[in-house]
């Protein structure tokens, strides 16, 4: 696609945070508690969703999405990690880190769309009630998921493609702490120019257009929350959208740090603070989010814990 390619490269080293052994023990057993945390609190999320019936809705359905793809990002990035701060041993094969690639774009993708139609499904049941159960089937909402998750994996796949077909043929020394595609891109043996012009532009799409459908979801649900009489509608209309706004602000927050700047803003360190963020605290914390602001996952936590005892 791009020319000849010219890769020699075998493996590449992941330069990861630091290589002071004390430092490297502390963020071993950080992260393998944060991993550990991250697992069983999406555990428990889709474990709610399904055994209790009442969160069978498009919104929950949504929600046990989002904690499947936490614990399937956990689980590309993080154990690999893990490895190497326990080993000292930063390599990686070159296919093992095009795999984390793939499958790690394909998360983070799939998590952007499910955001935008977790917005839709907060519009319609509020400003749509009466016609909420018919528009949001089962069978529609599952559509939905779907094609989240196909749309992500074929976008993912061309961006794939398009790094296996780049020379690599040293350095080979990833400035991140797993397979990145921005920090990838540095090690190329070519201008990366016109590459890199169409990540951004394929970028721009995967990010801002869903980012743009959530902002127009949020302006109709405003407007229609604050011409509301009743205080205690507002206040649940509002409460029923705070968690799925803080997920979003984490989310973007700092994914769009790594993949919308310029090349020439770029700083791998702060990328690196970045993609700790979406990769292992965002991951960690969103269990928490929603079953702290969320009454009928509190619920269903509590029946489920009498039924146990």
């Amino acid at each position: 696609m791009w020319g000849q390619n010219g890769t020699s490269v075998n493996e590449f080293i992941l330069v990861g945070f630091t290589s002071h052994p004390t430092q490297q023990r502390l963020l071993l057993v950080l992260c393998l508690a944060i991993s550990l945390a991250t697992m069983l609190g999406n555990s428990l999320i889709i474990i709610l969703i399904w055994v209790d019936s009442h969160l069978h809705t498009g919104m929950y359905f949504f929600i046990g999405n989002l904690s499947v793809l936490d614990m399937l990002f956990t689980i590309i990035t993080v154990p690999q990690m893990l490895v190497h701060l326990a080993s000292g041993v930063n390599a990686i094969s070159f296919n093992r880190c095009m795999a984390q690639l793939d499958l790690s774009l394909s998360c983070g993708m799939t998590e952007c769309f499910i955001l935008a139609f977790m917005a839709y499904d907060h519009y319609v049941a509020i400003c749509h009630p009466l016609r909420y159960p018919t528009i949001m089937r089962k069978q529609v909402y599952v559509k939905m998921a779907a094609a989240c998750w196909v749309a992500a994996f074929f976008n993912s796949a061309a961006l794939t493609a398009i790094t296996v077909s780049f020379p690599f043929c040293g350095p080979n020394r990833i400035n991140h702490f797993y397979c990145e595609l921005p920090a990838m891109l540095q090690l190329a043996c070519m201008d990366t120019y016109r590459a890199e012009v169409l990540i951004f532009a394929l970028s721009v799409i995967v990010l801002m257009l869903p980012f743009t459908f959530i902002v127009i979801s949020y302006i109709h649900i405003a407007r229609v929350v604050l011409s509301m009489r009743s205080a205690k509608g507002r206040q649940r209309a509002f409460s029923t959208c705070a968690t799925h706004l803080t997920v979003v602000t984490l989310f973007y927050s700092t994914i769009g740090f790594t993949y919308l700047q310029p090349r020439s803003k770029r700083a791998a360190n702060q990328e690196k603070r970045a993609a700790v963020f979406y990769a292992l605290v965002s991951p960690m914390l969103n269990p928490i989010i929603y079953s702290l602001r969320n009454k009928e996952v509190k619920g269903a936590f509590a029946k489920v814990m009498r039924k146990a005892t």
